[in-house]
């Protein structure tokens, strides 16, 4: 049996030797090995020699960098990207052999990244060699390379880096050398050399030029152009994409790969970050770099199931999280923390150790990023961690990881394939479609190196094959070296409607056929794309049907089922019209009825975001001040009372107080920056302080409460209240049972007086009101259900106090009111019951809190069309609206 005879090919690119491996093993080419041209020397250099890899010059960079020396980069060593920096200058200066050491002297620059590199090179693995240093090993070799290589094929290369053409040279000595050109340029150096260059004639492809209106259009367009060819029975793995910089249209074409259910390779990877695993990294980077928030922690928590600190969690555990706390200080996780209990958790076992040993190790921020990473991930996700704190330091280990990328895991031979314009000038295909080919874009221009600037060496002895040539370069070869079709595609402007001028490879390329974005496609890329482009087949589906009934109707004055109108007696709207009712709930019954569905009989809610507010919104500093005048009100009560408290009393209590409710404030809700948090917190006191020393109407021997919960609300703290909180309040005649909270109820030592008080933080209106349009409900219902609890001896008083300015706004005739609101909320069930959920005057307003759910500017729209049909049909229940 004799043996194949060994042979070498060299190729440029990984998709070329993917593609010229199949290619032998289909052609059983036995003995061919197929490689780069370094690794060519690599493997006659022998023993452990092995070239510098990115990662492991990354790795050391960061290792020495900080005991390096840097001269006048000493300054910037430490900052983000000085490790990609240094490790590309050191590449180019190896790739072009320049003697750093030997030219130190040169300029103060130079010295500095000559001691890099010393220190580098002595660090490095043993067998790990510079370009220079392996072609002088291989050198020695030389006289090995015919049962080492072989016969050596050089195919796809234009050109060769000059550390490389020595030992190129010095090869033609020993074996043959054939530069397998075929119509692509060859470089001049070859000239006077032993290599035989073999040309071949250039293929005539058919060419034609278009413009989309933008990069994503230029996507969708050469999808639309892959589908058609794959519809005409072209095999996937004669067609191909390519641009200069792919990086500009990734993401486009990921989310399109997706949406066309079509195989596209990514020759040069995707990002990790667009991966689950990369998603865990990310997440695990933004406590590390930016602190520890709930809502990053839920984020973690989520991608991060079953790492070890999660893993003990029982499910549902987030939900002891209160979803509005931002949780962004380790003071408020403190807090929190020491308030849960056992019963608090889903599995009645007190997890809260494990969550603050998980919540104490992610405090550690970018100096423990190591053992955060090694604690919370696993696997891949692990392993991409790694790989950023070699690439990057750890306080920007985010920006890094948005650069890293990964093999998609598809096989690039049986694949549509989107690539660098330089791999497939190394493996060419048969339809090829070219893009972004503007001004600046291709070609790319040339720029200096980030560390040695031109003056200080020149750029084209630095890097000798520079990008812009190399993309011109790249152009030519993939017009001479595709046999079927190639489209040459631009976009007309760029993301931000700025117009974008041509390449000047196009020159010679001046019929352009202009593609509209809203233009029907011949071919279709996928389902979406289909059905945009045949508005009939559209027409038919069952979405689409009731979307463009919804819209319709929405366009009509008539009140429609798309506008509330529901069935009459429907038992969600019976359901909800029966549970217990607040002053809230019934306010949007009367003004906002269809609200009044949605959130009662859906569930719809706004989420509540954890995110810091510059400022608290009306309600939030509501909240904060009734908080307070809460908890003050409760220690002046215990204190001997607020009636015989002084104003240095009120004063101390209202301090203490607010000190109180801060802390638990902001481990539980959302905060504004220190120095607006404190002005609000200034102002919170002052008004809790005036609502607590007005008292124009004192009660002889008064008790005073606050927050009081009446018809089955729940105590908000464990002070005594003058009533059984659970026993049910009817208003008469409606139907309606309803419970809530009194803000302040004084009663008189001998129970026949009470004084009930609801605080509003807001402006004070012009002049009197009772119902003020269906607004104030809270004075006559909560008079009403104090008279109900207490008994009808009891003289009751109602009023609305506005501690800004302060004004106290007395209900007069509680009981006359009580009637009209009764005929209002009676008229307002029935109308419910029979199907009117319609819209009212709050609907779309700036405290519509579901505007969302409503066509898009609404109350300037929508609203205004349909407010007389609305207003008709409501009939009674609209007339509150103009009650005074």
């Amino acid at each position: 049996m004799t043996t194949a005879r060994r042979s070498t090919l060299v190729v440029h690119s990984r998709l070329a030797m993917r593609e010229a491996r199949l290619a032998a093993a289909r052609g059983g080419r036995h003995g061919l090995q197929i490689m780069s041209f370094e690794q060519a020397a690599v493997r006659l250099a022998g023993g452990f020699a092995r070239p510098i890899d990115n990662e492991s010059l990354r790795a050391v960079i960061q290792a020495v960098l900080p005991a390096t020396p840097m001269g006048e980069l000493e300054s910037i060593k430490m900052l983000p990207g000085m490790i990609d920096a240094a490790a590309e200058t050191l590449h180019k200066s190896w790739r072009a052999v320049i003697d750093l050491a030997a030219r130190a002297s040169d300029h103060p620059r130079l010295n500095a990244i000559a001691r890099l590199e010393a220190a580098v090179l002595d660090q490095l693995p043993p067998g790990m060699m510079r370009p220079v240093d392996i072609v002088a090993a291989a050198i020695r070799r030389i006289a090995h390379a015919p049962a080492v290589l072989g016969p050596m094929e050089i195919i796809g290369l234009t050109e060769l880096s000059p550390c490389w053409r020595p030992l190129l040279n010095e090869l033609t000595t020993q074996i043959s050398v054939q530069w397998m050109a075929g119509p692509r340029a060859v470089p001049a150096w070859l000239e006077g050399t032993g290599v035989s260059v073999s040309r071949t004639s250039g293929e005539s492809p058919t060419l034609g030029a278009v413009s989309g209106a933008t990069a994503y259009h230029e996507a969708i367009e050469a999808m639309r152009w892959v589908r058609s060819l794959l519809a005409s029975e072209t095999a996937p793995w004669e067609i191909a994409i390519a641009t200069a910089s792919p990086g500009d249209y990734d993401d486009h074409f990921l989310a399109l790969r997706a949406d066309a259910n079509i195989d596209l390779h990514f020759v040069h990877g995707v990002r990790t970050i667009t991966t689950r695993e990369g998603q865990a990294a990310a997440a695990l980077a933004d406590i590390v770099v930016r602190g520890l928030s709930q809502t990053r922690l839920r984020r973690l928590a989520t991608l991060c199931r079953e790492s070890a600190p999660f893993a003990a969690m029982p499910e549902g555990w987030l939900r002891v999280l209160p979803t509005d706390a931002p949780l962004s200080t380790p003071s408020a996780w403190s807090r929190l923390l020491a308030r849960l209990k056992s019963e608090d958790w889903p599995d009645g076992a007190d997890h809260a150790p494990a969550l603050r040993a998980a919540a104490e190790l992610l405090a550690k921020g970018p100096g423990a990023a190591p053992e955060i990473g090694e604690a919370f991930l696993k696997g891949r996700a692990l392993g991409i961690w790694r790989k950023a704190l070699l690439a990057g330091p750890a306080a920007s280990i985010d920006a890094t990881l948005q650069t890293l990328k990964q093999d998609d895991g598809l096989e690039a031979c049986v694949s549509v394939a989107w690539m660098p314009a330089s791999a497939l000038a190394a493996s060419p295909r048969r339809f090829v479609r070219l893009l972004g080919l503007n001004s600046s874009r291709w070609p790319r221009g040339i720029s200096e190196d980030r560390l040695i600037p031109s003056h200080i060496i020149p750029t084209p002895e630095l890097d000798p094959l520079p990008v812009s040539l190399a993309d011109r370069r790249d152009f030519e070869t993939i017009l001479a070296t595709t046999a079927g079709e190639v489209v040459l595609s631009r976009a007309r402007r760029d993301s931000d409607g700025r117009l974008l001028g041509r390449s000047p490879l196009l020159a010679a390329h001046d019929e352009e056929a202009y593609l509209r974005r809203n233009a029907v496609p011949v071919h279709a890329f996928s389902e979406t794309d289909r059905l945009l482009a045949r508005p009939l087949e559209f027409g038919v589906d069952p979405q689409a049907v009731s979307a463009q009934s919804c819209w319709r109707d929405w366009r009509h004055a008539e009140i429609t089922a798309h506008d509330g109108l529901i069935r009459a007696d429907h038992p969600l709207v019976l359901a909800i019209l029966d549970r217990i009712q607040s002053a809230s709930s019934l306010r949007r019954l009367l003004r906002n009825p269809l609200s009044f569905v949605w959130l009662y009989g859906f569930g719809w809610r706004v989420p509540q975001s954890s995110a810091e507010p510059l400022v608290l919104d009306a309600l939030g500093v509501g909240d904060l001040v009734h908080m307070v005048l809460d908890r003050a009100l409760r220690d002046l009560e215990s204190a001997g009372g607020l009636a015989a408290a002084d104003g240095a009393a009120i004063e101390a209590a209202v301090g203490g107080a607010a000190e109180a409710v801060a802390a638990d404030w902001e481990s539980e809700r959302a905060v504004p920056p220190a120095l607006i948090w404190g002005r609000t917190l200034d102002d919170a006191r002052l008004m809790a302080g005036q609502a607590l020393s007005y008292g124009d109407d004192l009660l002889p021997g008064a008790r005073s409460y606050g927050e009081v919960p009446f018809g089955g609300a729940e105590p908000k703290s464990q002070a005594e209240t003058p009533w059984d909180s659970a026993m049910r309040v009817t208003i008469p005649h409606t139907g309606f049972n309803i419970a809530g909270y009194i803000d302040r109820l004084d009663i008189s030592g001998d129970g026949n007086r009470a004084l009930v008080r609801d605080y509003k933080t807001g402006r004070p209106p012009r002049g009197d009101i009772r119902l003020n349009g269906g607004r104030e409900l809270q004075r006559c219902l909560y008079a009403f259900a104090v008279k109900a609890l207490l008994g009808d001896h009891v003289a009751i008083s109602a009023s609305l106090l506005y501690p800004r300015e302060p004004i106290d706004l007395q209900l007069d005739d509680p009981e006359a009111v009580l009637a009209e609101i009764t005929g209002y909320l009676r008229a307002a069930r029935i109308s419910l019951a029979a199907g009117a959920a319609m819209i009212g005057p709050d609907t779309g307003g700036d405290y519509d809190d579901l505007a969302f759910a409503l066509p898009a500017n609404a109350s300037a729209t929508y609203c205004k069309r349909k407010q007389p049909a609305a207003t008709e049909r409501l009939g009674e229940v609209a007339q509150v609206w103009e009650a005074e």
